[in-house]
């Protein structure tokens, strides 16, 4: 079993003037979320572990964690609200961000929450804004001391600076990080925000040698480079006709663990294995598993169908 730990929310845009006000579309959201939806669609049993808040926003986020399939024993039902990220357009299609979550239910998940986590859970991600704020960042960084020499640890900082400002915070987390994660999957763009001016392959020679056995940096339309102590694999973007690109980067992650589970590689010292004919297919499959979710309107992550078989 996969336990994702982070934040679900809600993405609310904006529709435009109504008479009275402005209309608004709030859509589930959340990278870890994400993640979760994309192992449960891959077919993976998967548990979200995180704070949602008892109203109505709460409720429903609840019900998609039900209808994905999602396992909820890890949640926290906690008398807060739920984070909204409000997202409008000026008249160029610009998009601009406000993000209200000061004392929501994401935030509050503590240590006393963590033992709701089932004992068959043997993979936990994590990543995203759950990770460097408080008191979640606290709880989050216990579970990985706690878990990270019997579990495989994954975790991508996706980082968001409209909710922590400080990139000190986020390279605190990261550094922290690295010699207890065995796969790292980091964007380009928030290694530039973190370290500008570094090159990937000596971000990614410092990481293996914190300890992290795979380092898999995406480059949007780029394509992706894998790291391990054998070498480095670079793959190609599947060519696909892009509506967006929205949730992409999660699906990447949630197929790189299917990889995982599904070849048998799904602990720690099977990723200190893995060589390089092993990580071009990991890539590969991943690559492809993007590429479906930047063909479709918003994070509408693939299932295990529409991808081939491994192996």
């Amino acid at each position: 079993m996969f336990i994702v730990c982070g934040e679900a929310l809600f993405d609310v845009f904006s529709t435009g003037a109504t008479p009275t006000g402005l209309g608004f579309d709030g859509r589930i959201g959340g990278s870890p979320f994400n993640v979760a939806l994309g192992l449960a669609r891959l077919g993976q049993t998967v548990g979200f572990c995180g704070g949602i808040g008892t109203g109505f926003a709460g409720d429903r986020l609840m019900q998609a964690l039900a209808d994905e399939g999602i396992a909820a024993d890890a949640v926290a039902r906690l008398d807060a609200p739920t984070t909204l990220s409000l997202i409008g357009l000026d008249a160029r299609g610009v998009p601009s961000y406000a993000f209200y979550g000061h004392g929501a239910a994401d935030r509050l998940l503590r240590p006393e929450h963590l033992a709701a986590i089932p004992a068959a859970a043997k993979a936990f991600h994590f990543g995203s804004y759950a990770m460097v704020v408080q008191p979640v960042g606290a709880t989050q960084r216990a579970l990985v001391e706690r878990e990270h020499k019997r579990c495989l640890i994954s975790y991508d900082p996706n980082i968001r600076t409209n909710v922590e400002p400080d990139l000190a915070v986020w390279r605190d987390t990261l550094q922290w990080m690295l010699p207890r994660t065995h796969l790292l999957k980091v964007s380009d763009e928030d290694l530039a925000l973190l370290y500008p001016g570094r090159p990937l392959a000596q971000f990614a020679a410092e990481a293996l040698a914190a300890g992290t056995p795979l380092v898999v940096i995406t480059r949007g339309g780029e394509g992706a480079i894998g790291y391990t102590r054998h070498g480095s694999v670079q793959m190609p973007p599947v060519r696909v006709d892009v509506i967006d690109t929205v949730g992409a980067g999660d699906t990447f992650q949630a197929a790189l663990l299917t990889w995982a589970a599904e070849t048998g590689r799904l602990t720690p010292d099977a990723f200190r294995q893995i060589d390089l004919a092993a990580l071009r297919e990991a890539l590969a499959f991943a690559a492809q598993a993007a590429a479906l979710t930047c063909s479709r309107r918003g994070a509408d992550l693939p299932r295990r169908a529409a991808l081939p078989a491994l192996g």
